[in-house]
This record gives C-alpha cells, sequence and structure tokens, in this order.
C-alpha cells in the first residue's frame, strides 16, 4: 500500500482526474530518493492552485518524514558554510511545501504540535551573506510569517517558547532587504498579540534589545529608505508604545527620525503610516508631566 490511499477522500476543488491522480503520484514520489527531487519541484509549483494540498500531504505516509529528511540532508552544509545553489533551491521546495502545511487551518495545529518550526531555526541562525543562504533563509522565515499571518492564539503562544524573537532580531539587524521585512513583519505580529506584547515588555532586557535594534533600523533606513520596511518598524513601535512601561522609555530613545521631517518624502503617498506615526508622537506625549513653561519633566 503507498502513500496516497486516502487521496481521493480529499477534496482538491478546480482539478481533473489526470491533475489530481498526477498530484498523487507526486506524493507517493516524494517517499523515494530516486524521484524526490523532481516531486519537490512540481509539488511546490502547484501549492497555489490546488487548496488541499496541505492535508494531503500531511495525511499521507512518510511524507512529512521526506520533507524533514530534506532539511535535515543539509545541516551539514551550514557549517562551515558550503551550501550550493542546488542544495538551496532543493531544500526550499522542500519548505515551500511546509508553508502550506503551515498555512492550511487543518494542518496548522498539528504542525505545531510537531514542532516543526524548531526544524528551520538552524537555517536562521546562519549568516553567511551569499545568495543560497540568503534564499534559504528568507523561505525559512517565509515558513514563520505563513504561521504568524494567521493571527492564531495557539502561534504565538508556541513561538513564544521558542528563540523566534533574538533569531528575528538578528535578521532584522543584519539581513538583506527582504529578510529584514518578513523578520520585521513576524516580531510585528507577535507584538500584535497582548501575550506577545506582554512577554516582550516583561523585562528591561527584552525590551531594550528590541528597542535596539529597531532604532538601528530607523538609522539604517534614513540611509536607505525602504517603505515596506518603514511601514513594520513604525508599526512595532506603535504597538509597544501601547504598554506603560514601554511608552516611558521610549520617550527617552525613540529616534528622532520618526519625530522630524526625515522620512517625509518616502510616506508621502503612505497615509496609513503616516497616520501610525502621528499616533505613536500623539502617545508618547500624552500623560507627560510638563512644567509651566510646556517643557517635559524627566520622570521622578
Amino acid at each position: 500500500m503507498n502513500s496516497v490511499s486516502l487521496g481521493a477522500t480529499v477534496t482538491t476543488a478546480g482539478l481533473t482526474q489526470v491533475d489530481r491522480d498526477k498530484i498523487y503520484q507526486w506524493i507517493n514520489e516524494l517517499s523515494s530518493p530516486e524521484t524526490r527531487e523532481n516531486a519537490l519541484l512540481e509539488l511546490s509549483k502547484k501549492r497555489e492552485s490546488v487548496t488541499d494540498l496541505a492535508p494531503m500531504l500531511w495525511h499521507s505516509c512518510g511524507t512529512i518524514a521526506a520533507l524533514l529528511q530534506e532539511i535535515v540532508n543539509i545541516y551539514p552544509s551550514i557549517n562551515p558554510p558550503t551550501l550550493t545553489a542546488h542544495q538551496s533551491n532543493r531544500v526550499c521546495n522542500a519548505l515551500a511545501l511546509l508553508q502550506c502545511v503551515a498555512s492550511h487551518v487543518e494542518t496548522r495545529s498539528a504542525f505545531l504540535a510537531a514542532h516543526i518550526p524548531l526544524f528551520l531555526y538552524p537555517f536562521l541562525h546562519t549568516v553567511s551573506k551569499t545568495r543560497p543562504f540568503e534564499y534559504l533563509r528568507l523561505t525559512s522565515l517565509g515558513v514563520i510569517g505563513a504561521l504568524v499571518k494567521t493571527d492564531e492564539q495557539e502561534v504565538i503562544n508556541f513561538l513564544l517558547t521558542t528563540e523566534i524573537i533574538p533569531l528575528c532580531l538578528r535578521i532584522m539587524e543584519s539581513g538583506s532587504e527582504l529578510s529584514k521585512t518578513v523578520a520585521t513583519f513576524i516580531l510585528q505580529k507577535i507584538l500584535l498579540d497582548d501575550t506577545g506584547l506582554a512577554y516582550i515588555c516583561q523585562t528591561y532586557e527584552r525590551f531594550s534589545h528590541v528597542a535596539m535594534i529597531l532604532g538601528k533600523m530607523v538609522l539604517q533606513l534614513s540611509k536607505e529608505p525602504s517603505a515596506r520596511l518603514l511601514k513594520h518598524v513604525v508599526r512595532c513601535y506603535l504597538r509597544l508604545s501601547d504598554n506603560s512601561r514601554a511608552r516611558e522609555a521610549l520617550r527617552q530613545c525613540l529616534p528622532d527620525q520618526l519625530k522630524d521631517t526625515t522620512f517625509a518624502q518616502v510616506l508621502k503617498d503612505d497615509s496609513t503610516t503616516k497616520r501610525w506615526l502621528a499616533q505613536l508622537v500623539k502617545n508618547l506625549q500624552e500623560g507627560q508631566v510638563t512644567d509651566p513653561r510646556g517643557i517635559p519633566l524627566p520622570p521622578q
């Protein structure tokens, strides 16, 4: 009996019988090292068009084990960093299928319960700037991004038990613009959750690490502007200002570039980020003690 014996019970809306048979064939071929590479490529191309690919992958025999084997197989190429473009493309096809499983409502909880995201963390630890490593990090971040995009409490609860925040902060500081954008989006989604905000503001060390990296990013963005990245950075600051202790600290450490006209040109067509920025400045001004001349007094 081979892998997709239960495939017929899964709805694959919009597929002809020939297409469906082909999907089943490729899923079966994942179990064999000889046919796996092509099957990974073909299935990763179809992941957008086959709405129930995730349950088909998750419930077929040996498929997730095969995808994890693809990931573990390249661990030796991480340190020392010898990853080739071919290796990177192949494992990223496997990661694309895992992202599909992470995104789907029927498979997400099981995906988290199996702690599968932890298999990706060694990739997020890498620092090599070569294209294969950058692609690997970006695709790995995409899997975590797909999880947080769902706004599910269980996702945030899971991530807070792992080292995802320091990993994202490191990429936010030194990754490519695209990787920085996805990493900042992940941090933003964690902050937008009440549990995540409380976690980051629970200790001065956690808050100060986040504030320091965000501050460095603002400085960098003032030299090399990116409207998309700036949007996520501003949203992170605005959310931090919802916490009273963080708000007090931000009054002292919010970068001047967010208070003056440094980003006026970058944001001229972005009404949402301009509104967030105005709200952030307002939040930090409210509740401040001032002397009769209107000068803010330092906190006692």
